[in-house]
């Protein structure tokens, strides 16, 4: 190694051990070939927000909720277009029957560990049935995605209660890019290192649209880690089937947003692409993993109105078939990135039983990364 080089792993260790476990990106590290938005998150897209609620107490209680919500509108009343792809489906993803049937969402995405989807489901229902317009509401489909953070977290105890997703859809911001151990990521493992919650996105050029796209996954899956192509998990002596504190099976939650005019159909196609970029990373989508992507569109044009009158005729512009290449590329890229970032972010964490899953070691993969080149 370089005297530069080492020079320049020191600064960024220092850096951020003040402030905070950098980016891939600050590293030098491109995924992908496109640029991202200014954030690089799934906020990037006018209009989502995104709020987390982290629960770490005691010695075993390790883990939380991340709310998504597609626009800062009434959702219920002005539906976003939108799709479910099931990559495995050994998971519990309410809301998609529901979904596939309409081809819209009508409430925030709520993600959380596996045994507190009935508390997800209950906050979004009081959510939307105070909100105002909505006195008149006897039915709504909450959309509540899992990962299960047993290593970790006292799953049994049931941690989260409805007030906590409130509390969570409350903290929601548009600037948010919290990532690593916070909400639903705080007690996930990936690869066998540390998880948690990761985000990315894609700007695309003015000749190809100008839209955006962004993503957010709660990562907890097994695998043989990859970053751009390096065989890290192997290189590393720390993959599925070799001595990991994890087995191969685990789950992935991803969900992507565009401000593009895509209808349910197309979104459909986004999401099934969504996969491509676990794939990337070296996820293998096990036997029991639940691995579910959920896509949206918030462009305004297409929302989707519950007043509607009786017999008149939705009028939707939406992108042709033709023209959806870029955002298939922009969703497999921002996905990749999302869940690279999701492990530089997550910081060691020791939890029920008192075992400590360690994060990934940042300066062993990018000396591994250098080699690579």
């Amino acid at each position: 190694m370089n005297k530069s080089y080492l020079l320049l792993l020191v600064f960024y260790f220092l850096y951020s051990n003040i402030l905070g476990q950098s980016r891939p990106k600050d590293y030098g590290i491109n995924i992908g070939v496109m640029k991202p938005g200014v954030l690089n998150a799934i906020t990037d897209v006018a209009g989502v927000s995104v709020g987390h609620l982290t629960k770490i107490e005691g010695n075993d209680i390790r883990t939380g909720v991340t709310a998504i919500i597609p626009h800062n509108g009434n959702l219920f009343q002005q539906k976003v277009p939108a799709a479910v792809f099931v990559g495995n489906g050994f998971g519990k993803l309410a809301g998609t029957t529901q979904i596939e049937e309409l081809g819209n969402i009508e409430s925030p995405i709520i993600l959380t560990n596996t045994l507190s989807v009935a508390a997800g489901i209950e906050g979004v229902i009081k959510y939307t049935l105070t909100q105002e317009g909505n006195e008149s509401v006897q039915s709504v489909n909450a959309v509540v995605g899992e990962t299960n953070d047993g290593l970790l977290n006292d799953i049994r105890g049931m941690h989260i209660g409805p007030d906590d997703v409130l509390k969570a859809i409350e903290n929601a911001s548009q600037n948010e890019t919290s990532e690593g151990n916070v909400g639903a990521g705080t007690g996930t493992v990936c690869f066998g290192f540390k998880g948690g919650i990761g985000t990315a996105s894609r700007k695309l050029p003015e000749s190809l649209g100008g839209y955006t796209l962004g993503v957010l996954v709660q990562s907890n899956f097994g695998g043989v880690l990859q970053i751009n192509g390096a065989h890290i998990g192997q290189a590393l002596e720390q993959y599925t089937f070799k001595n990991q504190l994890e087995s191969a099976d685990g789950s992935c939650m991803i969900v992507v947003a565009t401000d593009a005019p895509v209808g349910e159909r197309n979104l459909k196609r986004m999401a099934k692409r969504a996969m491509m970029g676990l794939a990337k990373t070296g996820g293998i989508a096990s036997n029991g993993s639940g691995d579910y992507v959920i896509a949206f569109s918030n462009n305004q044009k297409n929302l989707i109105s519950h007043q509607q009158k009786s017999l008149s005729l939705s009028v939707k512009a939406e992108l042709r078939n033709d023209d959806m290449t870029a955002l298939f590329l922009a969703t497999i890229e921002a996905t990749e990135e999302a869940i690279i970032n999701s492990l530089f972010a997550a910081e060691d964490m020791t939890g029920k039983g008192g075992r400590t899953v360690k994060a990934l070691p940042i300066e062993k993969v990018l000396e591994i990364l250098k080699k690579s080149k």
